[in-house]
């Protein structure tokens, strides 16, 4: 496995209680959870090598 790099991250605290709560319900770290969010965007932002349309980019409403 290649080696991992190390990134700092500044979140609100709700978004981490958040992330920690769903990261407990999937048996994954906090850590582990974003890494595997991360993992998942990328994976559905590409198809076939390529970006989808535009309109994944379109910004969301969240209450966070």
């Amino acid at each position: 496995m290649a080696e991992k790099k190390q990134v700092p991250l500044r979140l609100s605290e709700k978004l981490y209680n958040d992330i920690a709560a769903w990261a407990e319900d999937d048996f994954r770290s906090v850590n582990g959870q974003i890494e595997y969010l991360l993992m998942e965007c990328v994976r559905q932002r590409k198809k076939d090598g390529k970006y989808v349309s535009k309109e994944i980019d379109k910004p969301i409403e969240l209450d966070i």
